[in-house]
């Protein structure tokens, strides 16, 4: 077989076919579900599928009127939409590197924007900062995953995780923060002056606070509302 022909270009680039968890990674960027019941995934994301599968987005009342009231004011960036059936479906998010996590009892939270998948298992909200400042930039509102199941989640090029331990606060961007562990309940710092509305400020005039004993996921990249740069 000579190089860079068609055939070694389709065989290099195959699905991975001894691979049938229920949440695989056909490489960095893909997600291959292997579906026998239901999953929630990020509305927009699937690329392809095989099978018997229906794919329905969430309801208006789907998951009761407070959750629906709760994005209607955060402009929540995350639609879902279920998967049914059985088959293999492929999932991505504008090319975002995506990471599997396997919950067991766990407790984590997770930018709406960044959220690509999860196991029916695992139960969601939404959540919101406690401060209202929090409602002048992207990312402030994030939905908290709990429970046991596998989830998915996607970032920008490759992520860091910095530990936080008592008496050593992390301070991050909200627009490249991805995901913390349950066990932080981060606070929002504003340095707003006359100059931060004029345009002269440093561009980081609201942070996030993490104090305790956790974990939280950045990613080298500024990210809005609908996955936008800042």
């Amino acid at each position: 077989m000579g190089r860079y022909s068609v055939a070694e270009f389709v065989e290099a680039t195959a699905q991975d076919e001894a691979a049938r968890g229920k949440f695989e990674l056909e490489n960095s960027y893909l997600l291959e579900v292997n579906l026998n019941g239901r999953v929630w995934a990020k509305a927009g994301s699937m690329i392809a599928y095989v099978g018997g599968v229906r794919f329905t987005r969430e309801g208006v009342f789907e998951h009761g009127v407070g959750r629906m009231l709760k994005k209607m004011v955060s402009g929540e960036g995350t639609a879902l939409m279920k998967m049914e059936g059985q088959g293999r479906v492929y999932l991505a998010d504008s090319g975002k590197k995506i990471q599997i996590l396997n919950l067991q009892n766990d407790t984590i939270f997770v930018n709406g924007n960044d959220l690509l998948a999860f196991e029916e298992s695992v139960a969601w909200d939404i959540t919101m900062m406690r401060r209202v400042a929090g409602m002048l930039v992207g990312g402030l509102f994030n939905v908290r995953l709990s429970g046991t199941g596998l989830i998915a989640i996607g970032t920008h090029y490759e992520p860091l995780t910095l530990r936080v331990t008592p008496g050593q606060p992390v301070f991050s961007d909200p627009n490249a923060t991805v995901a913390w562990s349950g066990s932080l309940n981060p606070e929002i710092r504003t340095d707003l002056s006359m100059r931060t509305f004029l345009g002269r400020g440093s561009g980081e005039s609201i942070q996030l606070k993490f104090d305790g004993e956790g974990w939280v996921v950045l990613q080298p990249y500024e990210e809005g509302y609908g996955g936008a740069s800042q």
